[in-house]
């Protein structure tokens, strides 16, 4: 039986490269202050938003509802097709458990189709990722039900490492104190944090210096990344080398410098380089560096 892959706006993947790849997506949005408009990722480019949040705009965003989901899923449903929900991180939105919803649902309304829908406690480049080895799994012959064995077993193996270049986002967010970030932001201290098991932010190293956060991601990659097996887990034995992408809020310049200190060290380019959007930006602001990578451990 045929299907289709669905994932959401988290994933960070440009819309008309989804649309390329045959994915459809459900779109979280996004507000500035002092504005009634919602945005989503597909009506302002990341370039013009991250200028936004550097004049002083503060964003807030807002997950998708089981609603939109369903309207997302149905005219797949009606058209004869099944459906791989690839859905993001749950440890930092509601957006995949109202997917999850939407699908349970949908189930009893179409007995006849079938949806599987996953929480991959993933987000930003690690959500994108999977999304992008699951097409791939696909386009080689997989149908539905090894293509999601295939999102369960590697979705849980995705570390996800990223650093900021301005604490007061980690502060608006309530990751840091008003006073650590202006002493960090004073001693040019960057955090290294990841996405740990249960799909939270978790502040994991302080070094000073941008070049020094952004060796420290490389140091995780060449130290932790690891091959598939065609099922989606992770093997030392597996060869071809760990894949991995890399996100980057208006930071093009450290994403590219980041993929060259890997291929120097291990000879591997990534997948894709591509921008953190709106949504996830809101959260981390203007200069953040996302390394994802499939890894012996998160």
């Amino acid at each position: 039986m045929a299907y289709i892959i669905a994932t959401d706006s988290g994933c960070d993947v440009a819309p008309e490269i989804l649309k390329d790849w045959g994915v459809i997506s459900a779109d979280l949005t996004f507000r500035f202050d002092g504005e009634d408009k919602e945005y989503t990722n597909r009506e302002m480019p990341p370039k013009a938003f991250y200028d936004k949040m550097r004049a002083g705009g503060l964003s807030r965003t807002s997950a998708v509802n089981s609603e939109i989901f369903k309207e997302l899923f149905r005219p797949v449903l009606e058209a004869g097709n099944d459906i791989l929900y690839i859905g993001f991180d749950s440890g930092i939105s509601t957006t995949s458990e109202q997917g999850i919803a939407a699908a349970r649902e949908l189930a009893e309304e179409y007995p006849d189709r079938r949806i599987e829908a996953i929480d991959t406690l993933c987000a930003s480049g690690g959500q994108g990722m999977v999304v992008k080895l699951t097409v791939e799994k696909k386009a080689s012959g997989a149908d539905l039900e090894t293509a999601a064995a295939f999102v369960r077993n590697l979705s849980p193996s995705v570390a996800t490492w990223f650093t900021v270049d301005d604490l007061v986002y980690l502060k608006r967010g309530g990751r840091v104190s008003a006073a650590a970030a202006f002493a960090g932001n004073l001693l040019n201290i960057r955090p290294v944090l990841h996405v740990d098991d249960a799909g939270k932010l978790i502040n994991m190293s302080k070094v000073r210096g941008r070049k020094a956060s952004l060796a420290a991601l490389v140091d995780e990659y060449v130290n932790h990344g690891l091959a598939l097996m065609p099922d989606g887990r992770v093997s030392a034995e597996a060869g071809g080398g760990a894949p991995y992408v890399i996100n980057h809020a208006d930071a093009e310049s450290d994403a590219r410098y980041v993929e060259q200190l890997i291929f120097d060290k291990t000879g591997r380019r990534a997948e894709y380089i591509t921008d953190v959007g709106p949504v996830i930006g809101s959260h981390t602001g203007p200069g953040i560096i996302v390394l994802s990578f499939a890894s012996s451990q998160r």
